[in-house]
C-alpha cells in the first residue's frame, strides 16, 4: 500500500500508454488514459488533499530514452509518488533483430532500468509504484514477443524488490482478465495499447495501491465508487 499525504504529487512516467495523447504543450494535461481516471477520482474523493498530478509520459520511449530525459521530466519535479510504466518498446523496437530475446539484452536493459532507480532513489524519491509492462496474444505475433519481454518482465520484478518499490504485475493481471474477456477488449488491435476498459483496469489497480494519510487518519480510496 502507497501511502499520500495532503499536498502530495504524483507524477506518471512511461511511454504511450501513459502519455495517451497528453497536449505535451500544457504541463497539466494529463492526457485520455489512466492517469486522468487516477487524478479524477483521488480529486474527486479527497477535494481537501490539495494533490497535484503531473503527466510527463512520450510516446515510444525506451528505458533509455527515460534516462536521457530524468532530470528535466523526473527528479526535478519532485514528485512524492512516482508510478512508473516502460518496457514493452524495448521489446517491440528490438523485433527481427539479432538481440531479440538475448540474455544480453535482457541485461542491457536491467542495467538501464537499475540506473534509473538508483538515480531516483538517491535524489530522494522514495515512494515508487512500478508497473509491469505488458502484451497481450492478439494479434497472434504478439505470443512471439513473451521471447523477449518476459525476461524483461522478471529483472524489473527483481529490482522492484531490491528497490523497495511498490509493484503492480499488470501482466498477470491482465491474462487473468482474458480467461473471460477477448484480449481486444482490454487492448484494441495492437495488444499493447489499451481501450478505455484497459486504461480503466490499470487505473482501478493503482487506486487499490493508494490510501490517503490525513490529520493522522488513513483514508482508503474507495475504488468501489468509481468502478463498481
Amino acid at each position: 500500500m502507497t501511502t499520500l499525504c495532503k499536498n502530495d504529487t504524483l507524477l506518471f512516467l512511461g511511454d504511450s500508454i501513459t502519455d495517451c495523447g497528453r497536449d505535451r504543450l500544457d504541463a497539466t494535461d494529463l492526457g485520455k488514459g489512466f492517469p486522468a481516471f487516477v487524478a479524477a477520482h483521488l480529486a474527486a474523493e479527497y477535494p481537501d488533499a490539495n494533490l497535484s498530478f503531473v503527466n510527463r509520459g512520450i510516446s515510444g520511449n525506451k528505458i533509455r530514452d527515460i534516462l536521457n530525459r530524468i532530470e528535466e521530466d523526473c527528479i526535478d519535479l519532485k514528485p512524492d509518488l512516482l508510478i512508473f510504466l516502460i518496457g514493452i518498446n524495448d521489446t517491440w523496437r528490438n523485433i527481427g533483430t539479432s538481440s531479440f530475446g538475448t540474455p544480453e539484452a535482457t541485461a542491457t536493459f536491467a542495467s538501464d532500468y537499475r540506473q534509473f532507480l538508483q538515480q531516483v532513489t538517491e535524489s530522494g524519491i522514495k515512494k515508487i509504484l512500478l508497473l509491469e509492462p505488458f502484451v497481450l496474444p492478439y494479434p497472434a505475433d504478439r505470443k512471439q514477443w513473451r521471447k523477449d519481454l518476459d525476461p524483461k518482465i522478471h529483472s524489473i520484478r527483481e529490482l522492484a524488490a531490491e528497490f523497495g518499490c511498490d509493484y503492480l504485475p499488470l501482466d498477470g493481471l491482465f491474462a487473468e482478465r482474458t480467461v473471460k474477456k477477448h484480449s481486444s477488449y482490454y487492448t484494441g488491435e495492437d495488444g499493447v495499447h489499451p481501450t478505455i476498459a484497459g486504461h480503466g483496469v490499470i487505473a482501478q489497480e493503482i487506486l487499490r495501491q493508494v490510501s490517503l494519510l490525513s490529520q493522522s487518519r488513513i483514508f482508503y480510496g474507495s475504488v468501489q465508487s468509481l468502478f463498481y
